[in-house]
């Protein structure tokens, strides 16, 4: 039902219901918290409101309250008894408010909230003392969020009352330090978040009971655990991305630690330094705290025992680091690996031999790898393997059958690699390396990434046995591409990218299943006869030469046509039947319409979507004023004409007038 109040209109569940009971008043315009709603309401919502203070007594009509939430209302202060008859709030967000004006009222309105479980402080400006004095006494909290605010640094007494919490979110301070012992007294926590920070290194880490840790976007140029703890760690997730690790971090010696994130870091693996006598290198390293006193850790740069337990790790990730080469077992150690994400490195070869038998994530595109170490006897070993990248590379020579060994391989991203595709006869010769792969008879193949390979010619047969769904062909200019290349993938078929492959016409009918083709740059002045043939759903036409496209065309395509793409095309604006079929349909969405430009002789370029609609009438029919237009100068003529005339008839009589004038003046007259 709707219960209706002096401010605002209330929707409220159900009383009779047992369903949670709420007011929602957000965004009311309310001055104050509004006192003649439901005696009954669970849940109260004022956020966005204009509420500074929330006075004593303010929820007194509310005994049965349990979520208070005045995000964005401006807040400076909550007066010390304004809880006095609201004990049961167990969820309270005041994020985003000017609590840092008033937080010593706010603070002793807080202890009255004995039952409260989550707490959100979030973008208050609060520092580190203000927090502090908020959070006394605060033993019945379970979730606590700081976002957003001004802290500096964490001792061992700004949390010290919090027994029971299990997740802290302190993410987008200014945090620079975090003493020893800051989370001591949290025994409870088990998600911690630190992220956006300046935090420059996590060292004597020990939270044993953590399962989560977000320490992403920070400064961080080191990760040590304490490597003294003989309690296992429940660590399951660490996220460490976007940092300035140099090293691998130094996990515990016995964790569960499951995902691992390490992208865009600095990270790389120095064992191969071992071997570098002649430099005089070290090989040892120090490990320094804030204080400037020496850890007692002193370790070798390429000891492996540093790498901690990452027997139960199934999530790696240690993409775009400076990784040259993996030491030498660091895969052996990882026996639940399902997902290796190694792309954007330095790698210049891998040993696929080493992967684990669970793996079926590996992604090693955008490095230097000009070959894969493979034995074929040993391919049954990646048999759960079903995403493999490797775009990006300098590989030339690959394997001729590596990838019919692989059984589950669903994806392959083969693109930017000059790496040619073989021809039946080649494929049944060669067994091992011919300089050219194989794709025939790769029975659980669905997509295969093959763009700018360098590719001429794709060969008849060549998907044979292959149930590609998804082909992308692009960035092979020039690529001979018959229909006899691609027969075997008729009846499986739905996505196919020739973009810039200089295609002029090829012939879709028989791609019964086709949804997506990209005919993007390549220069086309019309579109293939068959391309209204296949229910296509997207099609991209960007950066070709189109100048229209045909009535009838238009009319096959919006019959299944979803997005389509034109930008690029130097379009007629008067022939625009196209585009008024595509608008009069509403089905058909041209994705990149204020990118899509016409011309017009006269009036130059416009913008598609804001066409007049009688820029053109002058081509369909011809206006009155044009003709007025094409007379005037032959009226004007025949004026000039006929002034002329009349002149010279004038000038004809006037020499008459002298002769009567000599005629009358003929006797002389006297003086």
């Amino acid at each position: 039902m709707v219960v209706s109040s002096t401010a605002v209109d209330v929707k409220v569940a159900n009383p009779a219901a047992h369903l949670q009971r709420s007011a929602l008043c957000d965004r009311s315009r309310l001055s104050s918290v509004p006192a003649d709603l439901p005696e009954y309401i669970e849940e109260l919502r004022l956020n966005h409101n204009a509420i500074r203070v929330l006075r004593n007594g303010c929820l007194s009509y509310y005994p049965h309250l349990q979520v208070l939430s005045c995000a964005s209302c401006q807040l400076e202060a909550v007066e010390p008894n304004a809880f006095n008859n609201s004990r049961h709030i167990e969820n309270l967000n005041l994020a985003e408010n000017s609590v840092s004006a008033g937080y010593q009222q706010t603070g002793q309105a807080l202890r009255l909230l004995s039952q409260l479980k989550v707490l959100d402080l979030s973008g208050n400006g609060l520092t580190e003392d203000m927090v502090t004095f908020l959070l006394r006494n605060m033993s019945s909290l379970q979730r606590l969020s700081l976002t957003r605010n001004i802290l500096l640094r964490l001792d061992q007494t700004i949390f010290s009352d919090l027994h029971r919490l299990e997740e802290l979110t302190l993410e987008k301070n200014l945090l620079y330090e975090i003493e020893d012992g800051a989370f001591d007294r949290l025994g409870g926590l088990q998600r911690l978040s630190l992220a956006f920070n300046s935090l420059p290194c996590l060292e004597n880490f020990r939270l044993t009971q953590l399962q989560v840790l977000n320490a992403s976007y920070n400064y961080l140029d080191w990760f040590i655990s304490d490597q003294d703890m003989k309690e296992p760690f429940h660590l399951q997730t660490l996220d460490l991305r976007n940092n300035r690790l140099l090293f691998f971090p130094f996990l515990p010696t016995l964790s569960q630690l499951q995902t691992l994130l390490l992208s865009n870091n600095r990270v790389g693996f120095y064992q191969h330094l071992a071997k570098v006598h002649s430099l005089n290198w070290p090989t040892e390293v120090q490990f320094y705290n804030l204080k400037g006193n020496i850890s007692n850790v002193t370790v070798e740069l390429w000891d492996e025992s540093l790498h901690g337990d990452i027997s139960s790790l199934e999530l790696l990730d240690l993409t775009r680091n400076l990784v040259v080469n993996l030491p030498q077992g660091f895969l052996g150690k990882m026996p639940k690996l399902s997902r290796l994400r190694l792309g954007m490195n330095c790698l210049e070869s891998f040993d696929l031999e080493e992967l684990p038998a669970f793996l079926y994530e590996l992604d090693l595109s955008s490095n230097m790898l000009t070959q894969l170490q493979i034995n074929q006897s040993s391919l049954s070993m990646l048999g759960n393997l079903s995403y493999l990248n490797l775009s990006l590379n300098d590989l030339q020579r690959l394997p001729t059958t590596l990838f019919k060994g692989l059984p589950n391989l669903t994806t392959v991203d083969l693109s930017y690699n000059k790496v040619d595709i073989c021809t039946s006869e080649e494929s049944d010769s060669c067994m091992h390396d011919c300089g050219c792969v194989s794709w025939a008879n790769v029975s659980s193949l669905r997509h295969l990434h093959i763009k700018g390979c360098g590719l001429r010619l794709v060969p008849p047969s060549a998907f044979n046995g292959t149930p590609i769904t998804h082909l992308e062909l692009s960035d092979n200019p020039g690529i001979i591409l018959r229909r006899e290349s691609l027969a075997n993938l008729k009846g499986t078929l739905q996505e196919l990218g020739l973009g810039n492959t200089k295609i002029q016409d090829f012939d879709f009918s028989a791609f019964v299943h086709l949804r997506s083709i990209d005919l993007s740059r390549n220069s086309l002045s019309h579109l293939p006869d068959s391309l209204g043939s296949p229910p296509l759903r997207c099609l991209d036409l960007r950066d070709n030469n189109l100048i229209s496209i045909p009535f009838q065309q238009a009319e096959a395509l919006s019959d299944t046509l979803q997005t389509i793409f034109l930008g690029g095309n130097p379009l007629n604006c008067c022939e625009m039947d196209w585009y008024r079929i595509f608008m009069e349909i509403k089905t058909v969405n041209i994705a990149d319409l204020p990118k899509v430009t016409c011309f017009h002789a006269v009036h130059g370029e416009h913008m598609v979507d804001s066409l007049s609609g009688h820029l053109c009438r002058i081509e369909d029919e011809e206006p009155g004023w044009w003709y007025i237009l094409l007379f005037l100068p032959v009226c004007l003529s025949l004026i000039g004409i006929a002034v002329i005339l009349i002149l010279n008839s004038r000038s004809r009589r006037v020499p008459e007038v002298p002769r009567v004038i000599k005629k009358r003046c003929l006797s002389p007259t006297s003086y």
